[in-house]
């Protein structure tokens, strides 16, 4: 039996060539002949998200994949596959059965919310996952370690790319909070590396600041932000 490396540049593509046929094609036909509702089918790579109007169709839906799956020698994934009420009209739902609010989904690094806006109505909330984003600052931290003693216009080079990478992916509505918390924490981080380059240190907030608009304002004043207000 023949794979793909693990790993390898190529095993993206096989795999979404792969599950064109295994799954997108065949969910397009379910929907189109076996839905009783609208179904909103959202693929990537392996990822899947499903939405379904009718709570029927999602069991159905399930059973049917399963199957196919398995025809493949395939299988869902037995923690990560969820069936949840979710969206405009979960949380209305869910009171009426006496139950919490609608549960959450992870999904590319997001994690999904039922929400409201100011005026009450429903809003779906995308945050940053939190484990996500304490793995980058991780990462930050040990890079600034790194580059310690290298001159400040370099570290502050790395940091504006960084965080442009950053939030030119995360930079979605309903996600300023995480946002502004990432560029604060970042900017301590970055703190406390060049306080530790001497013992006579003179790195205060002020300086911190003006280091912080020297470098990395771009980052966070990229015009993708300006519904977030970041000041």
């Amino acid at each position: 039996m023949f794979g793909t490396i693990v790993g390898g540049v190529l095993s993206p593509l096989l795999a979404n060539v792969y599950l064109h046929y295994v799954f997108d094609l065949w969910a397009d036909r379910w929907r189109r002949r076996e839905a009783t509702g609208n179904v909103v089918v959202v693929r990537y790579a392996d990822d899947i998200v499903v939405g379904f109007e009718h709570e029927a169709d999602a069991v159905r839906f399930r059973e049917a994949l399963t199957a196919r799956l398995a025809s493949f020698s395939l299988t869902l994934h037995p923690e990560k596959t969820r069936l949840i009420q979710f969206g405009r009209h979960a949380a209305a739902a869910r009171a009426r059965c006496g139950l919490g609010k609608p549960e959450t989904f992870a999904f590319l690094g997001f994690t999904f919310v039922c929400g409201r806006s100011l005026r009450g109505r429903f809003l779906l909330l995308r945050l940053t996952r939190r484990d996500r984003m304490v793995a980058k600052l991780k990462a930050v931290k040990v890079e600034l370690r790194r580059q310690r003693h290298q001159p400040i216009p370099v570290q502050g080079a790395w940091l504006a790319q960084m965080m442009s990478g950053f939030f030119n992916y995360h930079a979605v509505p309903t996600n300023a909070r995480a946002l502004s918390a990432f560029r604060d924490r970042v900017v301590d981080l970055w703190r406390r590396s060049l306080r530790r380059r001497s013992q006579r240190d003179f790195t205060t907030w002020e300086r911190m600041r003006k280091l912080a608009s020297d470098w990395c304002q771009r980052a966070w004043k990229s015009p993708r932000l300006w519904a977030f207000k970041i000041p």
